[in-house]
């Protein structure tokens, strides 16, 4: 590297084409003493690398260094370049009149080109302070000259700039040009760090734009792009943070947000990321309804912000903290006037983030009774819902809710609910993964609630069934989508079952599976990170549910229980004989402390010798009828229950309350889930599969049976029972019966499963079938459990089966007694052989018993789930 000028300048691009060998190429110019144009190149590269890369206090000692060889120098160019390079580290070291000031000095010294790229330099700067306007200035200046000089890598880098200052701005359009500009002149070098941060930025501008796939998609692959680089990526974990807070996973952008601060803080990085990530952590931690964490995380944020003396940044986390101490319980007249003085700031600053401010302002406002204030700042609020991305569409519905409800408008009220939660729909349904489907639907959990409210109060019982369904069970209502082929997909879930079936059987063994279990946790990351990619079908409109449709179906027999959560309140709408009616239970949270205790009391049951358990096991299922369905338990008719509960009581074993005991009884995710099983056609042939799993206690001692029973069912057992066999013969089955070890994952509920001859069938291998079963019975453990995330939406093996094809199940909420599980099923068996739905052969399966605890405990612990 002391050949010449031109070789020790190529160091210079080489820092974001290959990092590590110009840091390599610098540090070996420096040993051999070189002379003073050679020593500022070198510490000019040593200062990059350790300013983007590593120590930023290392970086500023370089790039003084470099900046006094300059001068030794005596070039005037050369000078300029490096205290550009300086300028830009202290802003990034929080000094930011130092910085400015070397960058000002940096644009009088230069010219030409040179003097070009000291003024991109000098955007890039104003850009990190939120002063977007000085930055577009700067770069129009600039872009012209490089292009002029045909320098196609900084050229590349104005045009990446531009398009993320638009993107701030929410100039969407504009910034697809620029990137696209970009990109095309980056195709065309090596720069290989420059390449990873267009595909970054390209993820940002998706994000920007509603489509939250492609900007996983992009951010995944620009992380690819870095980790072969070997190069921090702590712009890339902020604006991951940023997708997945809008996909619904907001504990996981305050796990990623804190672990990206640890890692720079133990490399002595950039002050301004520090900030910045302050800011995504506590942004995230207010979602994640963890309003402390997020208040000294923003807290911190608006100190460093404030020294930086960045204004822009600054007013984003000052109502991050506001919203957060509000979500606290704090309300006062102070608190009003800071949001509005936020949204007023972030307004004068064209953030697109002014009217959260404003609707956070009007929302303390109504808190503390100032109807006027509350008024002013949510008008200035719901005028964003007429344009913009969707979320902030939502917040100017949110925000046109709350001044109808402030004015007595039920009608405005139910209206603006209704515009923004079909703007939600849209933005869901562009989410191919059914995970995201159901998390995002917590963003339209107030508009729910305000229409619920108003129904309740002026809109009668079919009113409020209406909007009980409006959000309820949403992630059902369209299959997931799935690729047609995704090799790496298909790669993944096979490496992921073959090393979860070593690690079984090494716990089987005794050996220790730290490395097997740390192999699938990654593997895991990489199954979900791909369906997370899945974009969903354009919106159609879909069916809106239909109360006369739906009591069509009940006629005069059938009710249809639905359950809706008002103020911590129980509301029981009762459904069938051509009318719904309402009535009042008890507190949801004493109920799901009942259901908890009935669960563990369950699990006692289900070994011998816990027979005293008993009395109070139905003792527990007597409280939590009066608590669940109070007076509409006398109204239920003798023929057939549908209940619907909400997604906080799935695990109530239904068939234990006394007056649904003896019942035809099935349960359902929501009415229109009901409907939709109700109205599935099965397919043709009425084929049969039986499966039967290794390692059951009776080693699935019904499946024999059944086979004889049915004469022509595809039964597979033994080595025969693999995941991908299986799959293959459930696709379009009239019915499947599976005895196999269920595992729910309450980490992970997509990873739940049941286990096979070759590893897991999980979730997610269910959700690739064209078809799943009509009917499917699951003779196995917890594979009724689910998660509960987003409004009121559940995640697990049952849930993921209904949109596929399959109108009944029948699946068990807590641990049974294998032993107790056989004649159990073997009676359902017969009497669906003997034309009963699944609902049906279920009630008597249990009746046909033996009375003992056990049996009637396993009984109990049985749902069907569905139409069929």
């Amino acid at each position: 590297m002391t050949a010449g000028s031109e070789s020790v300048l190529e160091l210079l691009p080489m820092v974001f084409a290959a990092p590590g060998e110009a840091l390599a190429g610098a540090e070996e110019v420096l040993r051999d003493r070189p002379p003073p144009l050679h020593a500022s190149v070198a510490h000019q590269v040593i200062g990059i690398w350790q300013r983007d890369f590593g120590d930023i206090r290392l970086a500023l000692s370089h790039l003084r260094r470099a900046r006094d060889w300059a001068a030794r120098a005596d070039s005037a160019e050369r000078e300029a370049d490096v205290l550009a390079t300086l300028g830009v580290a202290l802003v990034h070291a929080g000094r930011t009149r130092q910085g400015m000031d070397a960058l000002g000095r940096g644009v009088a010294r230069g010219t030409g080109h040179t003097r070009a790229r000291v003024l991109f330099r000098r955007a890039y700067a104003w850009w990190v302070l939120g002063h977007h306007r000085e930055s577009l200035e700067d770069v129009r200046r600039a872009i012209p000259v490089l292009r002029q000089a045909d320098d196609v890598i900084w050229t590349a880098r104005a045009l990446t700039l531009r398009a993320t200052v638009h993107l701030a701005l929410g100039a969407v359009e504009r910034a697809d040009a620029d990137f696209t500009a970009a990109e095309a002149l980056w195709d065309t070098t090596g720069q290989e760090h420059d390449k990873a941060d267009a595909v970054e930025s390209r993820g940002l501008a998706a994000f920007r734009s509603g489509d939250v796939p492609a900007a996983l998609r992009l951010l995944d692959e620009a992380e690819e792009r870095y980790a072969k680089l070997g190069t921090p990526t702590f712009m890339l974990n902020i604006r991951r943070c940023e997708v997945l807070m809008a996909a619904g996973l907001a504990p996981e952008a305050l796990a990623e947000a804190d672990a990206a601060i640890r890692t720079l803080d133990g490399i002595g990085g950039q002050s301004t990321r520090k900030a910045e990530l302050l800011l995504a952590a506590a942004r995230a931690a207010r979602l994640a309804d963890d309003p402390q964490t997020a208040i000294a995380r923003a807290a911190i944020a608006v100190r460093l912000f404030a020294g930086q003396r960045r204004t822009w940044w600054e007013t984003h986390a000052r109502l991050v903290l506001t919203g957060a101490r509000h979500a606290a319980g704090r309300g006062s007249g102070r608190l009003v006037a800071d949001a509005a003085a936020v949204a007023e700031k972030l307004a004068a600053l064209g953030a697109p983030a002014a009217p959260e401010a404003s609707l956070l302002a009007g929302r303390i406002a109504l808190d503390l009774g100032w109807t006027a204030d509350a008024e002013r700042h949510l008008a200035v609020a719901a005028r964003s819902r007429h344009g913009g991305p969707p979320l902030a569409r939502m917040t100017g519905w949110a925000a046109q809710a709350l001044r109808a409800r402030a004015a007595g408008s039920a009608r405005g009220v139910l209206e603006a609910c209704r515009r923004g939660l079909d703007v939600l729909d849209d933005h869901r349904m562009t989410l191919g993964a059914s995970e995201l489907r159901a998390r995002a639907t917590a963003q339209g959990a107030e508009l729910a609630a305000l229409a619920q409210q108003a129904s309740l109060v002026s809109g009668g019982p079919r009113r409020l069934l209406v909007w009980s369904e409006r959000w309820r069970a949403t992630a059902l209502s369209a299959p997931p989508a799935r690729p047609p082929a995704d090799p790496a997909l298909l790669s993944g879930m096979t490496a992921y079952r073959e090393i979860a079936a070593r690690a079984e059987e090494a716990r089987m063994e005794g050996r220790p599976v730290p490395a097997l279990e740390r192999e699938q946790r990654r593997l895991e990351r990489e199954i979900r990170s791909r369906t997370l990619h899945m974009r969903g079908a354009a919106p159609d409109g879909g069916n809106r549910f239909d109360v006369g449709r739906l009591l069509g179906r009940l006629g005069d027999d059938v009710r249809l229980v639905e359950l809706a959560v008002l103020d911590g309140r129980v509301q029981v709408l009762l459904c069938g004989q051509g009318r719904v009616r309402r009535f009042e239970a008890g507190l949801l949270a004493a109920a799901e402390t009942e259901a908890e205790h009935v669960q563990a009391g369950l699990r006692r049951l289900a070994h011998p010798g816990a027979e005293a358990r008993l009395p109070v096991v139905e003792a527990a299922g007597r409280r939590l009828e009066e608590l669940l369905l109070g007076p509409a338990a006398a109204h239920l008719g003798t023929g057939p229950v549908v209940v619907v509960p909400p997604g906080r009581l799935h695990r109530v074993p239904w068939a234990l309350l006394p007056s649904l005991r003896e019942r035809v009884l099935s349960v359902s995710p929501s009415a229109s889930s009901w409907l939709r099983a109700r109205e599935t056609v099965p397919p043709p042939g009425g084929r049969q599969v039986l499966v039967r799993g290794p390692g059951l206690a009776t080693g699935g001692a019904e499946v024999p049976e059944l086979a004889d029973r049915y004469g022509g069912a595809t039964v597979l057992e033994h080595d025969d029972a693999t995941v991908p066999r299986v799959l293959r013969e459930l696709d379009g089955a009239a019915l499947a019966h599976i005895a196999a070890h269920g595992a729910f994952r309450a980490d992970g509920p997509l990873f739940s499963s049941l286990r096979m001859a070759d590893g897991p069938l999980i979730v997610h291998d269910f959700e690739g079938l064209d078809r799943s079963p009509y009917r499917i019975i699951l003779s196995c453990c917890d594979t009724a459990r689910f998660a509960t995330v987003g409004a009121d939406e559940l995640l697990g093996l049952v849930t993921a089966l209904l949109p596929l094809g399959t109108a009944g199940v029948v699946a068990c909420s807590a641990p049974v007694n294998d032993a107790a599980v056989v004649p159990l099923m073997l009676a359902l068996h017969k009497g669906l052989d003997a034309g009963l739905s699944l609902a049906e052969a279920l009630r008597d399966a249990r009746a046909a018993l033996p009375g003992d605890p056990l049996h009637r405990a396993t009984g109990w612990a049985f749902s069907a789930f569905g139409a069929a």
